[in-house]
């Protein structure tokens, strides 16, 4: 991997925590409940985590799924949150908050980053979700955030690669832009040249069958029908291969 590209592995076990390090991957960001863009992870999930992986461990701070609007309990509740992964040995937080209106919420926001220092803190796709990109943009920069997380307002990276791009130009140094949605070893190459960001941030997630013998059709106790018997899981020889085709890219 060129030593100016980082890639980062969203994950929500300690299993696929261990397989993105095995694979190269310099960061993850742990999160819990993707099937919802994911949540914050349990307390001892974070502290099996750190245990079990020596690279960077970024937690996801977000009380539930939906939209990134949030009631004061739950800003409370991300206070709390980012102590108890400060705590349990986090090299990082993942935020992000918005007005109903779309727009950053820079004094919240600002507050939840004074509090988890000295981690370093990622502003997640609450971005992609706000009403003017670039006016956001100057929004996460004042609050003091460290790096943005961005799909460039589309579904992925590579749909929106000239909007990635001009989001690192406008950017200008003062945080750093890592891309995500959808990149994977055929196309990252191609992204990473294209928008010129430094960092990348990849799911790589593969189904695992259920290891359950007995299984009741009839009913399913979340909200996604017909996945009590399916879960996902990184794989270290996806990692692997994201890692030979990042080393191409040309920086």
């Amino acid at each position: 991997m060129s030593h100016r590209i980082l890639i980062e592995i969203c994950v929500d076990s300690v299993d696929s925590a261990v397989a993105a390090e095995r694979g190269g991957a310099g960061r993850v960001e742990l999160c819990a409940n993707l099937l919802e863009g994911g949540v914050t992870p349990s307390a001892g999930l974070i502290e099996l985590a750190r245990a079990r992986t020596s690279i960077g461990l970024q937690v996801m701070i977000r009380p539930r799924g939906g939209d990134f609007c949030y009631t004061q309990e739950e800003f409370e509740t991300m206070r709390r949150d980012i102590l108890a992964a400060k705590k349990l040995g986090a090299d990082g937080v993942v935020v992000g908050i918005l007005h109903a209106d779309g727009s950053v919420d820079i004094e919240r926001t600002r507050e939840l980053i004074e509090l988890a220092r000295p981690l370093s803190v990622t502003f997640h796709r609450a971005f992609d979700m706000s009403a003017d990109l670039f006016r956001a943009l100057e929004s996460i920069c004042a609050t003091g955030a460290d790096r943005l997380l961005t799909s460039g307002g589309e579904k992925t990276a590579l749909q929106a690669v000239e909007q990635i791009a001009r989001v690192v130009e406008a950017a200008r140094g003062r945080i750093a832009v890592m891309a995500c949605g959808g990149i994977n070893h055929h196309n990252a190459t191609s992204i990473i040249e294209q928008t010129g960001v430094r960092e990348i941030h990849v799911g790589l997630r593969n189904p695992v069958a259920s290891p359950m013998l007995h299984r009741n059709p009839e009913l399913s106790m979340g909200t996604a029908a017909e996945c009590e018997y399916q879960r996902f899981q990184v794989l270290e020889e996806n990692v692997l291969s994201l890692h030979r085709a990042v080393a191409l890219a040309r920086t």
